[in-house]
């Protein structure tokens, strides 16, 4: 199969079964969607939904946090993946969104990456999510199912976030990102992946793969 009928199918699956995909952190504004985000790294989404609800209660905006101290803020987040680091960088965050973006979570990718603990990943998610914008943010789950389906064969996740925004209709590229994720979350896991129960085995690659080698094996 073509690698343009693979991004047919992907899209034309997914367009009808998940068209308002969204991310599954919780969130009122920008300002606390970028904290969500940048806690997120290296941790479920689960757990920031369950830190952040008082920490969203003690600091509501980002001159509360900026006002505070990194061993305050670690009392709240001491749960998550690298607590220490995440304090400072989202003070730091909040000081510097004050004092250079006027208190305005900003849309270019380029300029929240200026922020402390902001990658270029955590860039692309608030571009997509908060201004719909055509980014593609690449976690391991993007990554791993991107690649298994066929859709890329990029080694790094800026090869695959080039190809994703080359090969996806530029309207579906904010949603694609969450197709991919929660495909990857609930699916197509890292271990053991639910091919039985996954409906895109007819274009997956990976599924592919392991009938090939099944075959193999019985001969």
């Amino acid at each position: 199969m073509l690698k343009k009928e693979r991004y047919q199918h992907f899209v034309e699956h997914f367009s009808t079964k998940q068209p308002h995909a969204e991310t599954e952190l919780h969130y009122n504004n920008p300002y606390q969607l970028l904290v969500a985000v940048i806690l997120s790294a290296q941790c479920t989404d689960k757990r920031i939904n369950q830190v952040t609800p008082a920490l969203f209660q003690r600091f509501p905006n980002a001159k509360a946090l900026a006002e505070t101290t990194p061993d305050i803020v670690f009392d709240y987040i001491r749960s998550v993946s690298y607590p220490n680091n995440k304090a400072k960088h989202l003070v730091g965050m909040a000081n510097m969104l004050i004092n250079d973006f006027n208190n305005e979570v900003p849309s270019d990718v380029n300029q929240l990456q200026k922020m402390p603990g902001v990658g270029r990943k955590t860039a692309n998610v608030i571009a997509s999510v908060v201004y719909d914008a055509p980014a593609m943010a690449v976690d391991t789950h993007v990554f791993r199912v991107a690649n298994r389906l066929g859709l890329t064969k990029g080694k790094t996740p800026l090869a695959v976030e080039k190809d994703l925004v080359k090969n996806l209709p530029e309207h579906t590229i904010a949603v694609a990102h969450h197709w991919l994720i929660l495909h990857g979350r609930y699916v197509c896991v890292a271990r053991n992946p639910k091919c039985d129960v996954c409906e895109l085995t007819y274009f997956c690659q990976y599924y592919e793969k392991l009938q090939k080698a099944k075959k193999v094996s019985k001969n």
